[in-house]
């Protein structure tokens, strides 16, 4: 796949311990890439980077992003081709609680590996992973386009916002496209929608909550039902961003930028549709409405996948009722089989549906 654009390849993973990170690191090692992987420790024993041993199958670098120095010695090290920023505080909540960590850690997270990239000589291609709240959020009906202006109510969406006004400085002051034979890379930014699978076990995400409930028999508590998101599979958003990766390596001038990833109209849904869904595809479980802890939330975000679509022939392929049948197959076979099999199955299993698209 990618015309073998990662194979044999050293790919730098930032945030590789967390719940994307993982499953792109996982893609990644069976595309045939050397994958370097810099993040924190993992957030708890039964995450997706522990259970499928992933420690031991690629380089694994415990570090902050916030550590320029240590950074920039990974860097020196490895000599990565591709960089994949993932690492980031990702949860709205903890934004709240924890605003200064929020920022440092998004923005001056990014600006430590863009200078990192921009000082290795080896860099070939930077994608930084952001997110659908990086907009300025008006609670429009329709979706989100990457030239639409960013900004952030919460601490967690502007520091998102903020990184990809650092990711559009950095393109235009030291990786412009059309200075090219100069710096010799290419960067973007990509959006994806709320992703949902196995192996995440952050609080305050629904998935993992449901999970926990139906472990303890408990009803699922549910904080804002109403509330519209664009819900994907994990794999719908890291093959974007695989097959991007691959066009900038291939094409560097033409196919740097902002992208969405984000999911068909069908899996943009309310959170009490997908609770429903959940519980209707696991077989149990019930679920109530319980107080909002944030202090403001925006009920409604979509984006808009044109661009994807039109520019790099990509489109989502699973269905909201597949990529939840998916990911409760992971969450029930994940006491007692090779959950790294069971990724790989899932990403093959992804794989054939798309060529049949």
């Amino acid at each position: 796949m990618f015309n073998n654009s990662y194979k044999n390849k050293v790919v730098l993973v930032t945030g590789h311990t967390g719940f994307k990170g993982s499953w792109l690191s996982i893609w990644l090692k069976e595309l045939g890439a050397n994958v370097i992987g810099y993040a924190l420790e993992p957030y708890t024993k039964d995450d997706n980077f522990v259970v499928t041993n992933l420690k031991e199958k690629i380089t694994h670098i415990i570090g902050d992003v916030r550590d320029y120095k240590k950074l920039k010695a990974v860097f020196d090290k490895y000599k990565p081709e591709f960089v994949f920023h993932l690492a980031a505080q990702s949860l709205v909540i903890e934004s709240y609680k924890n605003p200064r960590e929020t920022y440092e850690t998004n923005i001056l997270g990014t600006v430590n590996i863009f200078e990192a990239a921009h000082q290795t000589n080896s860099v070939k291609v930077i994608i930084n992973v952001t997110s659908d709240k990086c907009y300025d959020n008006k609670g429009w009906v329709w979706g989100y386009r990457e030239n639409d202006p960013m900004g952030g109510y919460d601490p967690y969406s502007s520091s998102k916002g903020c990184s990809e006004l650092v990711t559009a400085a950095y393109r235009n002051s030291f990786f412009n496209p059309q200075e090219f034979e100069k710096h010799a890379k290419s960067l973007s930014s990509v959006r994806s929608g709320n992703v949902i699978g196995g192996g995440d076990w952050r609080k305050h995400r629904i998935i993992p909550d449901c999970v926990r409930a139906f472990k303890k028999g408990e009803p699922i508590e549910v904080r804002n039902p109403d509330a519209i998101r664009p819900w994907q599979h994990v794999l719908e958003p890291l093959w974007g961003y695989l097959l991007l990766g691959s066009k900038m390596y291939e094409k560097p001038k033409k196919y740097c930028g902002a992208w969405n990833f984000g999911p068909n109209s069908d899996s943009i849904i309310t959170v009490r549709k997908l609770v429903e869904l959940f519980i209707k595809k696991y077989g149990q479980g019930s679920w109530r409405t319980a107080p909002d802890e944030s202090p403001h939330e925006i009920k409604t975000l979509t984006l808009d996948i044109n661009k994807a679509r039109t520019y790099l022939n990509w489109s989502p392929i699973w269905s909201i009722e597949k990529c939840i049948e998916k990911t409760v197959e992971w969450y029930k076979k994940s006491d007692k089989d090779d959950l790294y099999d069971i990724c790989v199955a899932q990403i093959n299993d992804y794989i054939s549906d798309m060529e049949k698209c």
